[in-house]
């Protein structure tokens, strides 16, 4: 492996000055500080990351946790594009990313002694579960630390607006005329108590009966419980839902083959609303009814909070939670009653 001796060799100048040169200090002469460069260029020279870290007191190393129970993270369209617009902002800014879990070779470490060990800057927590006590040890250490979806005490987050989302999926059905509305919801977490309440809030502003045999449990990305609870919903012939919201765009989708599977026809007989936005299922007919969240702004501003900790900037209490704007997109899969 090349060394900055090796270049100053080359050079014909001290290691000092190829430090500096490399660092592009202004207290080397420019024609010192290219011909070290080019050199240092054509030997193939790469910084060592321990030094640098020794030196600076960073590893521009940020740590990323993407574990749930259902090993959904970066199957999850949401998730994966959050973290994707997060990425290209910190690279931008001269940052890496390695992803954390509880487990280096055969030694099980907990995410926060994996942080530790791995030395990251800072931590971004973008599909977890957070109540679990290993979770609640990070988020409550000194390292910064930004989830997504997840609002506590001293937090900071980025936040779809899950509350705002759902009421805006039962307005639209209610103004479709539609007021039997079933739910299928996602397992127990922060955003699913929000999308909850929102929804029996919605049903109540606007005078519809809430019916509890119409809100099932479901889980997020799990056509199989979707398929299963849609097709009981369907077989109450007359007390049948005529719109039913799911927790994601594939449940969604795995609703429409059993209404399709139960000679009945989406956006005529029985509506489907989703939620995400996926583009790729966008591209499916009927076209999907779904509440878009907008992944690509809440990955970057989930960077900049995250860059403004690094930076150590005093963030006011009213600006450690960033909500980022829901939008309802009209497609076919609701009838007009």
């Amino acid at each position: 492996m090349v060394s900055i001796k090796d270049i100053a060799e080359v050079c014909g100048v001290s290691t000092a000055t190829v430090s500096k040169a490399l660092n592009n200090r202004e207290d080397v002469n420019s024609a010192t500080k290219e011909r070290v460069q080019e050199v240092a260029k054509q030997l193939g020279y790469l910084p060592n990351a321990m030094a640098r870290a020794l030196k600076t007191k960073k590893t521009y190393n940020i740590g990323v946790l993407m574990v749930d129970k259902a090993q959904s993270g970066l199957k999850h369209h949401y998730f994966s594009s959050i973290l994707d617009s997060f990425k290209v902002v910190m690279e931008r800014n001269g940052y890496d990313l390695t992803f954390i879990s509880n487990q280096i070779g055969e030694q099980m470490f907990s995410y926060y002694e994996h942080c530790m060990y791995r030395n990251v800057d800072g931590v971004l927590a973008v599909c977890v579960d957070f109540n679990t006590p290993e979770i609640q040890m990070l988020l409550t250490s000194k390292l910064p630390v930004v989830s997504i979806d997840y609002i506590s005490e001293n937090s900071y987050t980025v936040v779809s607006d899950n509350g705002d989302g759902i009421r805006r999926a039962v307005e639209y059905a209610v103004q479709k005329g539609h007021e039997k509305i079933a739910y299928i919801y996602g397992e127990d977490a922060q955003v699913t108590e929000i999308r909850k309440q929102a929804f029996q809030q919605a049903l109540e502003s606007h005078h519809c009966e809430i019916k509890n045999q119409f809100i099932r449990q479901g889980k997020y990305l799990n056509p199989e419980l979707a398929y299963q609870f849609t097709q009981e919903f369907l077989t109450k012939s007359e007390h049948r839902p005529t719109c039913i919201l799911y927790p994601d765009d594939i449940c969604a989708v795995a609703g429409i083959a059993a209404i399709t599977d139960s000679h009945l026809e989406t956006g005529k007989d029985v509506s489907v609303i989703g939620y995400d936005g996926n583009p790729v299922l966008q591209m499916l007919r009927p076209k999907l009814t779904t509440i878009w969240q907008d992944t690509d702004t809440m990955g970057v501003k989930a960077a900049e909070l995250m860059l403004k900790l690094l930076h150590k900037e005093q963030i006011p209490q009213a600006e450690r939670v960033i909500y980022c704007e829901s939008v309802l997109l009209a497609g076919e899969t609701v009838a007009q009653l």
